[in-house]
């Protein structure tokens, strides 16, 4: 059993994007960010013809562990049926027994594994994208038809860039938005690494939508053989009036199916979060279930946790001034994984 590293690998992401399973989680490109931003270390197993991404979080805070994979919504194993899936997760045990890790966590792959119960459990919404802008709109529901409307007729504007400037303006967003929610932003230096290994390499791109030439709101998109996901968005809530959110996500659609996305991803929501919920249904998304497997290395057993969107936490990061917020999102984010 030897570990692969997809950095290792030039040519990584051809054979990837043959595979009917694949999404953008699974290429290089966001393994090299997160191993430039973290220094997590990269041990995907392979089982005849499937592949389970690992990553290893090793934190003198939160102790070592296997993830699969950091940050991300979904991330399925490659090629997997229960028999060979049986072998892969035996093969993770024995490696996360050996290198000491706390416990492996999946995020996909639930069903090779009869009776586990899932650890925990999200909405995931996929859109099918078409060329045809007239049908794509149609799909929507009339609420977001009618925001759009109410967007361009109120004069925001929406810009599709990959420069690092666009990044830079997206994360002042980001981190209003982050302490609204009462959670740290992610480190400036993550959105950096993400400009340079991603949209710098025509992966991904940067929605924003502008109001009297101040950015309001945005989106960041990720891109790679047809499918497509929105990672991140941001928004000044002052200006939601204006509806920038439905327009920067219709902006994004449009320029996705032009330039040959399929699919688009929009990412995982909480169960208890029916309002982003409904936003995506609303799109006119198909909807299934997201559900992470954890299972406990010094236990030996599964275990079930529960969502922790909310808690005393959020009162803590949102009393917080941006610049304190900044500096816990950079001290925490490699302990939390």
């Amino acid at each position: 059993m030897q570990p692969v590293n997809p950095l290792e690998h030039p040519d990584w992401d051809a054979p990837l994007t043959r595979r009917p399973d694949f999404s953008f989680f699974h290429g290089a490109a966001w393994t090299r960010v997160l191993v430039e931003t973290y220094g997590f270390t990269p041990v995907w197993l392979a089982a005849e013809n499937a592949l389970l991404p690992l990553m290893e979080v090793d934190s003198w805070l939160t102790g070592r562990r296997g993830l699969a994979l950091p940050f991300t919504d979904d991330c399925a194993p490659l090629g997997a049926t229960e028999k060979n899936f049986q072998t892969l997760f035996q093969n993770a045990v024995a490696l996360g027994k050996a290198r000491g890790w706390k416990f492996i966590e999946l995020r996909g792959g639930r069903e090779f594994l009869g009776e586990a119960p899932a650890s925990l459990s999200f909405y995931g919404h996929n859109l099918k994208l078409v060329a045809d802008e007239n049908l794509l709109f149609e799909k929507m529901d009339g609420s977001v038809r009618r925001a759009i409307r109410k967007a361009e007729k109120d004069g925001v504007t929406v810009e599709v860039l990959q420069t690092e400037k666009a990044v830079r303006d997206f994360y002042f967003l980001q981190c209003l938005t982050r302490k609204r929610h009462g959670l740290p932003p992610q480190p400036l230096g993550f959105f950096l690494n993400v400009w340079r290994h991603i949209l710098s390499q025509n992966q991904g791109v940067v929605v924003l939508a502008s109001h009297g030439g101040e950015a309001i709101a945005g989106g960041i998109y990720f891109f790679l053989g047809g499918r497509a996901i929105y990672k991140y968005g941001a928004s000044d809530f002052r200006r939601q009036q204006l509806r920038p959110n439905n327009l920067v996500m219709w902006t994004a659609m449009k320029w996705l199916a032009r330039h040959g996305a399929t699919t688009l991803h929009l990412g995982k929501t909480s169960l208890a979060n029916a309002g982003l919920r409904r936003f995506k249904l609303n799109l006119g998304a198909a909807e299934a279930r997201i559900e992470y497997v954890k299972f406990d290395l010094r236990a030996d057993r599964f275990v079930v946790e529960t969502d922790g969107i909310t808690g005393w936490h959020n009162r803590v990061f949102g009393a917080m001034p941006v610049f304190l917020s900044r500096l816990a999102g950079e001290l925490l984010y490699k302990h939390w994984a």
